[in-house]
């Protein structure tokens, strides 16, 4: 054999292998040889680098197993669209709040009126007069005009009527055999402002009461709340009531946002609050009883410490 031919050799055997390569054949000492794993073009041939198909077939299986099981948590986990929105009516509405006491010397409007209308003149710095219950007999719960117009903070909405209520509250009321939407769902604090600057019948005067915002030092402005959202399913005043003398459920607050409530606190922010006790979210449809002892309820304990303080 020549030199020439010694030379020429392993020019024809990489030839061969080449070619049995682009035929799907393994040569012989392929995983051996470096010149053989690497192409021209710098890619790797070996035809053990791709996924068979039940490889890939279990890849599939078990990311579907994954998304089962952590998609409907982080579900629970993420407010939704309409809770983004409830939380962006409550920070507009607070803010309206505040823009009236800013205005008004600090002082801020009543939560509730005492039911006597016009014959009484503090009534008109009640936010809201007449009570919520799906009534088509009461004018109030479908026609703005009745009451929210005529309101003190009605100008500083924007005039925008849809910050009234939660967006999950989709209840309606026949009037004339057709359906028109509930107003309102929101509440407002009873310890602010009270009842025409009094305490009523429903809070403990063991407690502070708080005509203006620059009395609001305890618990102070990041942990009073201002509004609440009631149940659509319970008659739902302008005030909310929250027992502080003992464990036990003054008002039901909203649950429709995944066993969750929006609250505003004075200092302008918003946000959902999710109860744990079950006893706080009976069924919609279940009876309400007012003050209803529901003793070692976080919920209750938790109401209590966003709501005021002793004297």
């Amino acid at each position: 054999m020549t030199k020439a031919t010694q030379m020429t050799e392993p020019k024809r055997r990489l030839k061969s292998e080449a070619r049995n390569i682009q035929k799907g054949r393994s040569p012989v000492g392929f995983r051996h040889s470096a010149l053989l794993r690497t192409s021209t073009f710098g890619f790797r041939i070996s035809p053990r680098s791709a996924f068979t198909l039940f490889e890939l077939l279990v890849v599939i299986a078990v990311l579907s197993l994954l998304a089962a099981t952590l998609l409907p948590a982080l579900a629970k986990s993420r407010p939704t669209s309409l809770a983004f929105q409830c939380l962006n009516n409550h920070r507009q509405f607070c803010a309206a709040w505040r823009m009236y006491a800013d205005d008004s010397n600090d002082r801020i409007v009543y939560a509730s009126d005492d039911g006597n209308g016009s014959y009484n003149p503090l009534n008109q710095y009640a936010w809201t007069w007449p009570f919520s219950a799906s009534d088509p007999n009461s004018v109030w719960e479908w026609n703005p005009a009745v009451d929210i117009y005529q309101r003190p903070l009605w100008p500083y909405t924007g005039k925008n009527l849809s910050i009234y209520k939660c967006p999950s509250d989709n209840r309606t009321i026949y009037v004339n055999g057709a359906r028109k939407p509930r107003l309102r769902t929101m509440c407002m604090n009873l310890y602010l402002g009270g009842r025409d600057a009094t305490y009523g019948s429903w809070t403990s005067s063991a407690y502070r009461l708080f005509l203006k915002t620059t009395e609001l030092t305890a618990p102070g402005p990041t942990k009073t709340f201002v509004f609440v959202d009631g149940r659509p399913d319970d008659t739902i005043y302008g005030d909310f009531i929250v027992a502080m003398d003992s464990s036990t459920i003054g008002d039901y607050p909203n649950m429709l946002h995944n066993l969750g409530c929006s609250f505003s606190f004075a200092d302008g922010r918003a946000e959902i609050h999710r109860w744990s006790d079950k006893r706080t979210t009976p069924p919609m449809g279940s009876l309400l009883p007012l003050n209803d002892p529901s003793p070692a309820n976080q919920d209750v304990a938790w109401l209590q410490d966003h709501t005021t303080r002793p004297k």
